[in-house]
């Protein structure tokens, strides 16, 4: 099979990749059965994990197993349509100008598509060095699937060497990533007629008390400011998303929750600055509402906590990417991905693939014929580079 009908089954099997509703708070039991199915086909086996009933990571190897070798990770999730204008179903491959539009065609099914295409080569080629595939769930949620892969992941010298995320970057080489936090804080006060409240503890106001010092927080972040970082914004950002509490105008609110995020540049401790935030709680805001009701209480809870992605010196990921891509240079990306994981799990990472990450999550996401063919011309070069790694 030449490069062009190589090409042209990634093409189909991303229309069945897309066909596949893998919503994050849907199962992605079919997806995964399906590309078990199809590397079964060609003699290749897998083995599941799962952090969650009714969703499932897949790994599978081609080539020497006893080797370390190449990770090609990718999730299986994509984010919600609904509310969505779309011109076209989202769940069916759908060409416009050259453009394949559908959930999940950039972020990131194309990838996934490319790789499942190049199983056929490679598994007719004598590989030195093995090529593992990961396909991960809930990544869009926070990360979830990954480290249940991870943690079965082989050890020793089978334990594979580095790791490329292929979310999309236009084929950008990323070695940094911010790190990804979110949390929800529950405050718990006395609730009590509005005419007199100064017999309660309003939680409602001791949340509003918390996020002002998130905003103190977030305005000193954004002083730190790094343009040379490359982030966008090039620094740390705080920000509270939802918020919920309170029962009428009338009475005193007995209980508020709100959700917010923090998303730190690598040079920036997320953990300090959290910490922070507890030391007023603790120190300050949660004295004085005991001292009107002692059994008032506030508790954060961490819901997504995503490592940063760091550079790292003579990182085989890097050079590797740089080598097939022709890159004289690294961006950096602001978005979460699971590179972090993998290198904080001791297997150097970047993140690279094709399409554009400012068409994800939106109505008519695509990713176009040129951007499936740039990465599957990076992939072709890593199969000759497995087959006579010199």
């Amino acid at each position: 099979m030449d490069r062009e009908e190589r090409l042209a089954a990634a093409i189909a099997i991303l229309d069945r990749l897309v066909a596949f509703d893998t919503v994050s708070e849907k199962s992605n039991l079919a997806l995964i059965d399906w590309i078990a199915d199809y590397l079964a086909g060609y003699g290749i086996a897998s083995a599941r994990s799962s952090a969650f009933d009714g969703k499932a990571n897949l790994f599978a190897t081609i080539g020497p197993p006893e080797e370390g070798g190449v990770l090609l990770s990718g999730h299986t999730d994509v984010v919600p349509v609904a509310g969505q204008a779309w011109q076209s179903d989202p769940f069916r491959l759908a060409e416009r100008d050259g453009r394949l539009c559908g959930r999940g065609s950039a972020d990131m099914k194309g990838f996934l598509a490319l790789v499942l295409a190049l199983v056929p080569a490679a598994r007719a080629r004598r590989l030195s060095v093995p090529l593992h595939l990961a396909f991960t769930h809930d990544e869009e949620t926070g990360c979830f699937g990954a480290p249940a892969l991870i943690r079965t992941l082989p050890e020793g010298i089978a334990r594979p060497r580095l790791a490329i995320v292929g979310e999309p970057t236009s084929m950008e080489v990323a070695n940094r990533q911010k790190g990804c936090g979110f949390f929800r804080t529950r405050v718990t006060g006395k609730d009590g007629h509005s005419s007199a409240p100064g017999r309660g503890a309003n939680a409602i106001v001791a949340a509003a008390a918390i996020i002002a010092e998130i905003g103190r927080l977030a305005a000193e972040a954004e002083r730190r400011v790094r343009p040379e970082s490359g982030f966008d914004p090039p620094h740390t950002t705080l920000s509270v998303g939802t918020i919920r509490g309170g029962a009428a105008v009338n009475i005193i609110a007995r209980e508020c929750e709100f959700e917010w995020d923090l998303r730190n540049v690598p040079e920036d401790d997320a953990a300090a600055l959290k910490a922070r935030l507890d030391d007023f709680i603790a120190a300050d805001l949660l004295p004085r509402l005991r001292a009107v009701y002692p059994q008032a209480a506030i508790e954060t809870e961490t819901i997504v906590n995503v490592p940063p992605l760091l550079p790292e010196a003579a990182s085989p990921a890097e050079a590797l990417a740089r080598r097939l891509t022709g890159a004289n240079a690294t961006t950096t990306v602001s978005f979460a991905t699971e590179a972090g994981l993998y290198q904080q799990a001791g297997i150097p990472a970047i993140v690279c693939g094709p399409g554009s990450i400012a068409v994800a999550h939106q109505p008519d996401e695509y990713i176009a014929r040129g951007e499936l063919a740039a990465g599957h011309g990076f992939l072709d070069r890593l199969l000759d580079w497995a087959a006579n790694p010199a």
